[in-house]
């Protein structure tokens, strides 16, 4: 399939012009969304193309806005609600876990909820503690929830897709220093391509050692293996793509491969995501195991503003490098 190369939020805007097409009952939503285009320019020409209507600025209320939003997926609408970051779904918790989450469940399944979340999650831009958070398990131990973190902008156009045609509600975590960064994996434009969920992405084969990454930790993590190329090291390289719901098959049968296990995650280290994949890895494929599974995610304590102080914590190149060095 030909492909092209477009940034990160390009990809995503791109995804939501062609569903909003496609489909009268997609709406979007959200602060600044309409008139400027978004925060981090993701709904560009959005307002200009569709109107005002289904292109809505909304008050600074994220209670309101995931609200508004659950209340309209009911009645049959598919809103894409956007949240400026991922650390303000702390004030729509209730409509999203409480509601959007179960209302399927407690109508016997005479309701659907089919409405996306999207909010940039993670560090590196040194917006201090209360905007660089890694909330993605948050809502993953909710259950109701589909959970979606892409790597590149294929990716994310893809997956968004998917999410916005889904008949649940999806939180889609887009990393906010992945916005600008261009990708060559973008389909063309008259290609209609859907990245299913609960399936990973086979990045790199090797024979070595399985890296499970997700989000810009998989960026991360193959330039780290690239580096390693001329030490003779090859690694299965998997990008989860979502975290609900989650491809164990694909982690398993690599490592039954490899024998050992690297989970890089931008998340922090305790009562994560890779304390989860490892739990299930230990059930599944303990006696495959070669070396005791390792996890990397951000430092236990909030992201400081100070960048001197911010770097460190989150997991680099050479972090992972040097973790695989030391499980080789």
């Amino acid at each position: 399939m030909p492909t092209r190369e477009l940034m990160v939020r390009d990809a995503i805007c791109e995804a939501l012009h062609e569903e909003m097409e496609r489909d009268d009952s997609v709406f979007v939503m959200g602060e600044d969304v309409g008139v400027i285009g978004g925060n981090f320019k993701c709904t560009v020409g959005l307002r200009d193309k569709f109107g005002d209507l289904r292109c809505k600025d909304s008050p600074i209320c994220e209670s309101g806005i995931v609200g508004l939003g659950v209340g309209a997926a009911i009645v049959g609408m598919r809103p894409v609600i956007e949240l400026m970051f991922s650390d303000f779904i702390m004030v729509a918790m209730d409509q999203i876990c409480n509601q959007a989450a179960k209302i399927t469940y407690m109508s016997g399944g005479q309701v659907a909820v089919p409405m996306v979340i999207r909010t940039p999650m993670g560090g590196g831009r040194s917006s201090a503690a209360q905007h660089s958070q890694s909330l993605h398990a948050w809502l993953a131990h909710c259950p109701g929830i589909k959970v979606v973190v892409p790597s590149t902008a294929g990716e994310a156009k893809g997956l968004l897709k998917t999410a916005i045609r889904d008949h649940n509600p999806v939180i889609f975590f887009e990393h906010k220093m992945l916005y600008t960064t261009k990708f060559d994996d973008v389909p063309e434009v008259d290609e209609d391509v859907c990245i299913p969920f609960g399936k990973a992405r086979l990045v790199t084969e090797g024979t070595d050692i399985t890296v499970v990454a997700n989000s810009i930790m998989t960026i991360k993590a193959e330039k780290a293996l690239k580096s390693l190329q001329s030490e003779g090291v090859s690694a299965d390289l998997i990008d989860l793509r979502t975290i609900v719901p989650l491809d164990m098959d694909t982690i398993i049968k690599s490592v039954k491969k490899t024998g050992k296990l690297l989970i890089v995650d931008e998340g922090h280290t305790s009562f994560g995501i890779s304390g989860e994949i490892a739990a299930r890895v230990v059930r599944e494929a303990f006696y495959d195991l070669e070396a005791p599974i390792e996890r990397l995610g951000t430092a236990d304590v909030p992201l400081p503003f100070s960048p001197a102080l911010e770097f460190p914590l989150i997991p680099d190149e050479k972090k992972i490098s040097d973790a695989i060095r030391g499980m080789l």
